[in-house]
C-alpha cells in the first residue's frame, strides 16, 4: 500500500495542484481580457452615438426618432428639468433612461474636461439591469441646454463571464483529475524501479551477505544507479572478505610468538629449569621484537587510505637512503649488505612514507640475497635488486597478498612477517604508483618503486647517470 508521504504521492499532489492553480489563473485572466476588451468596443458605441446626436442638438437637426444600429441600444435628448425631448424608436417618449441624479452623478464621476463625453456603468437604467452609460452636456442648443444620454446593455459581457464561469467549474477539475492520474501512472512506471531497487538493497541488509540489485532493462540514469550500487557492494563484499581473511590471518600470525613466549615463560617458571633472568630475556627478546613488528604492520595497513597524505617533490635519492638506513645494520643482524644508492631521480609523493616502501623492499631483498643488494635510483623510480634466488614469474602477484610467504622464507630466522610487500604495494598505490617485480641483472628479483615524475623532472634529460639507471623499464614490462 502507498504511504500517503511516499514521492509518487507528493509529486502528483503538486503537479495536480499547480496544473488547476494555472487553470483558474488563465481563466480568471482570460475573463479580464475579454471584459475589458468587449467594454472597450460598447464604450466607443456609446461615445460616437452621443457624439453625433449632440452634433445633431446643436445644428438643431434633430430628427423626429433618433437613430440606433445595435441591439439594445438606447439614445435620448433630455431638456434641463430631465424630460425627454428626443428618443429612440426603442425607448419611452415619457420615460427617461436614467434619472436626472444618476445623469448628474455619471456627469460629475467622469472627471473629464467640459463638453466632453463622460463614460459609466449604470445599474438604474429604465431598460437594462446593467448598462453601460454616456452622458454629453450641449449647452449652446437653439432651445436651451440639453442633454444627450446614449446606453449599451452589459447583458453580452456578463453571459460572457457566466459562460467562463461553468467552463471554469466543469472543465478545471476534469483536466486535472486527468492530469493527475496520468501524472500517478507514469510515476509509477518511473519510480518502478527504484523500489524494486529499494527492496532488493532492504533483503541485502537484511541477510547480511552478498546480494546485487536489480538492472532495468532500459538504459537509463536508473540503470546506470543500479550498476553504479552493484559495483560498489561487490567491492564492499570483496572487501569484507578480505577483512575476514585478514583478520584469520592476523590471528593465526599471532598465535604462534605469544604461544612461544607462554612455554618460554611456563619452562622459566619451573624451578628445576634452572632458568637464569638473562637467559629469559634473550630467549623472549626475539619473539617479543617479531610480535612488535606484526602489530606495527597491522597498525599500518589498518590506517592506509584513512586520511590524505601531502604530496609534494622529494628527491628519491634522499628517500632511498633513508630506506636502506632503516633496513639494519649488517654488522648486527648478520645480513647481506646493501651496496651505495646510485643515481638521482625525484617524484611526487610523501618522503617518509616512501622510504618505509623502500625499507620494506630492501629488507626483504637482504634476506634473500646471497652475497649483493643493489639500490638504483631514476626519475620516478627506485629499483632494488639482489642476487639471490629470485621469485617465480607465477608466484610475483602472489607474495603481495598479506602473510603470504614463499616456502624459502617460512623459517623464523629468515622470513619476515609476510606484510612487507602488501604495505609497499599499498603504500606505492595511495601515491599513484605501484610496485613490480622482475628479474635483475644481478641473477635474483628486481623490486621497482614506480612513482609519478615531479613536474619539473623529465625522465632521461641530460645530466641523469645513465650507467646507474641504464635502460628503464616500465610497471608494464616488468610484470
Amino acid at each position: 500500500m502507498t504511504r500517503p508521504s511516499s514521492l509518487r504521492v507528493r509529486l502528483t499532489i503538486v503537479t495536480a495542484a499547480l496544473l488547476c492553480l494555472a487553470l483558474v489563473g488563465g481563466a480568471i485572466a482570460l475573463g479580464q481580457v475579454l471584459t475589458r476588451g468587449r467594454v472597450g468596443a460598447l464604450d466607443e458605441i456609446v461615445r460616437d452615438r452621443v457624439a453625433g446626436v449632440g452634433a445633431l442638438v446643436a445644428e438643431d437637426r434633430l430628427p423626429a426618432t433618433l437613430p440606433v444600429d445595435e441591439p439594445g441600444e438606447v439614445v435620448q435628448v433630455l431638456d434641463a428639468a430631465g424630460r425627454v425631448v428626443a428618443t429612440s424608436s426603442n425607448a419611452s417618449r415619457t420615460l427617461p433612461v436614467l434619472p436626472a441624479e444618476e445623469v448628474a452623478g455619471v456627469r460629475e464621476g467622469s472627471g473629464g474636461p467640459a463638453g466632453s463625453v463622460a463614460l459609466a456603468t449604470s445599474t438604474v437604467s429604465a431598460y437594462d439591469p446593467e448598462a453601460r452609460v454616456g452622458v454629453l452636456d450641449v449647452p449652446g442648443a437653439p432651445d436651451g441646454p440639453r442633454t444627450v444620454v446614449a446606453t449599451m446593455p452589459l447583458t453580452e459581457v456578463r453571459g460572457l463571464l457566466r459562460a467562463l464561469q461553468f467552463s471554469l467549474l466543469g472543465i478545471v477539475p476534469v483536466l486535472t483529475t486527468m492530469v493527475a492520474v496520468g501524472v500517478w501512472l507514469v510515476l509509477g512506471r518511473a519510480l518502478g524501479p527504484v523500489d524494486g531497487l529499494r527492496r532488493a538493497a532492504a533483503q541485502v541488509a537484511a541477510t547480511g551477505g552478498p546480494g546485487s540489485l536489480p538492472v532495468p532493462p532500459v538504459d537509463d540514469e536508473i540503470a546506470a544507479l543500479a550498476r553504479t550500487l552493484n559495483d560498489m557492494l561487490d567491492r564492499l563484499d570483496a572487501a569484507a572478505v578480505r577483512q575476514r581473511a585478514f583478520v584469520a590471518d592476523a590471528a593465526h600470525e599471532l598465535r604462534s610468538p605469544l604461544s612461544s613466549l607462554r612455554a618460554t615463560v611456563e619452562v622459566a617458571s619451573d624451578e628445576r629449569s634452572g632458568y637464569t633472568g638473562p637467559e629469559l630475556a634473550q630467549d623472549l627478546h626475539g619473539e617479543v621484537l617479531r610480535m612488535q613488528t606484526l602489530v606495527d604492520d597491522l597498525l599500518l595497513l589498518a590506517r592506509l587510505g584513512s586520511a590524505p597524505r601531502a604530496r609534494a617533490g622529494v628527491d628519491l635519492a634522499a628517500v632511498a637512503r633513508d630506506g636502506v638506513s632503516a633496513a639494519g645494520q649488517p654488522a648486527r643482524d648478520g645480513l647481506v649488505p646493501v651496496a651505495p644508492v646510485r643515481g638521482a631521480g625525484r617524484a611526487q609523493g610523501d618522503a617518509p612514507s616512501l622510504a618505509r616502501v623502500v625499507r620494506n623492499l630492501v629488507e626483504n631483498a637482504r634476506r634473500h640475497a646471497t652475497t649483493t643488494v643493489q639500490v638504483t635510483v631514476a626519475p620516478g623510480r627506485v629499483d632494488v635488486e639482489d642476487d639471490g634466488h629470485g621469485i617465480a614469474p607465477e608466484d610475483r602477484d602472489r607474495v603481495f597478498e598479506r602473510f603470504v610467504r614463499l616456502d624459502e622464507a617460512r623459517e623464523r630466522g629468515a622470513g619476515g612477517s609476510g606484510l612487507g610487500l602488501a604495505i609497499a604495494r599499498e603504500v606505492a598505490r595511495e601515491h599513484g604508483g605501484d610496485v613490480v617485480l622482475g628479474s635483475s641483472g644481478l641473477g635474483g628479483l628486481r623490486a621497482s618503486l614506480v612513482l609519478p615524475v615531479a613536474d619539473a623532472e623529465v625522465p632521461g634529460e641530460p645530466g641523469e647517470d645513465a650507467e646507474a639507471t641504464g635502460p628503464r623499464r616500465t610497471a608494464r614490462e616488468d610484470a
